[in-house]
């Protein structure tokens, strides 16, 4: 298959939104969502053609506080100058074959799966014409996906959905399920160094050695390009994880409940500005300069600002 013409966001995440979580505690704080995304929702926005002038269509379907997400997204996007901003609210399979809903996302620049409960996404829109159309938008025009917490770990065609980070390395644990598919060859978890989900990744690749981990840490995220560059935006930090190197596991003979041993896996940390390439397998590290509080550049373009 052709590379994507469009390109994939995949942030870390910071509240989750409306899933394990109180709703009341979240109700009761005036800013319960943290919009610790700003910086990278305005490179989402630079990302797509019509900038500002996007229509941005914000899918709650993972949140089970649906209404209030996206209510804070819109308001997080009005204060980028982004004002054609939309909310489907997707509760059911029979909702994502909705005419109306098909044709909105059939017209909008820029698509955004909140935080929640990924499994929600693929039991709703698995199959269905709703991902069609994403998927052949997002192969065939510059059209940007996006997805936070649960939106960015089920963006991929392998997805954990279930897993305690303390008991992750016994096998069994950890369950993985197919994701909506928009990128084949990596596994995601979010909320990766919060809440120590190390062990998660790990036992991923250790069953599936061929596909490359990555943890998104909050604040972090990866515009993926062309379905194989990757670069990390935002302020947090990004683990890879990769299985190909891998000598010996006991993961196929140990157990059910039993701790599993890998040998020879290989990490890499990403900080803003760096770049992975999925093809070469290859990681490029770049320097970052701050120029103001919380504004920086990429050292490449500091020296264009000097000359």
């Amino acid at each position: 298959m052709d590379a994507p013409k469009g390109k994939l966001v995949i942030i870390g995440g910071a509240v989750d939104m409306g899933s394990n979580v109180s709703v009341l505690e979240h109700i009761m704080q005036p800013n319960y969502i943290k919009f610790f995304e700003k910086g990278i929702l305005r490179r989402i926005i630079n990302e797509s053609d019509k900038h500002e002038g996007s229509v941005v269509e914000v899918i709650t379907t993972a949140s089970q506080i649906p209404e209030l997400v996206g209510n804070e997204y819109i308001k997080a996007f009005n204060q980028l100058n982004v004002t054609h901003v939309n909310v489907l609210h997707i509760k059911s399979r029979e909702d994502a074959s909705n005419p109306d809903f098909l044709e909105r996302i059939s017209k909008a620049d820029v698509v955004m799966f909140s935080g929640g409960d990924q499994l929600r996404l693929t039991a709703i829109f698995g199959g269905t014409q709703f991902l069609q159309i994403l998927k052949h938008r997002y192969q065939n025009e510059n059209f940007v996906i996006a997805g936070t917490s649960a939106g960015a770990a089920a963006a991929s065609t392998h997805m954990i959905y279930r897993g305690q980070s303390n008991e992750a390395l016994i096998k069994g644990e950890v369950q993985i399920t197919a994701g909506l598919g928009f990128i084949d060859s990596v596994i995601v978890d979010t909320h990766f160094v919060q809440r120590g989900r190390i062990g998660r990744l790990l036992y991923a690749v250790a069953t599936n050695p061929g596909i490359l981990g990555i943890g998104l840490g909050e604040d972090a995220g990866l515009l993926i390009t062309g379905g194989e560059m990757m670069e990390a935006i935002g302020s947090g930090l990004i683990m890879l994880v990769d299985g190909k190197n891998i000598v010996e596991t006991n993961v196929y003979d140990v157990e059910i409940g039993d701790p599993v041993s890998i040998e020879n896996l290989k990490v890499h940390v990403m900080s803003l500005f760096d770049k992975y390439d999925l093809q070469q397998h290859r990681m490029i590290i770049k320097k970052a300069i701050k120029v103001e509080e919380d504004v920086y550049i990429g050292a490449s373009q500091s020296n264009d600002l000097l000359q």
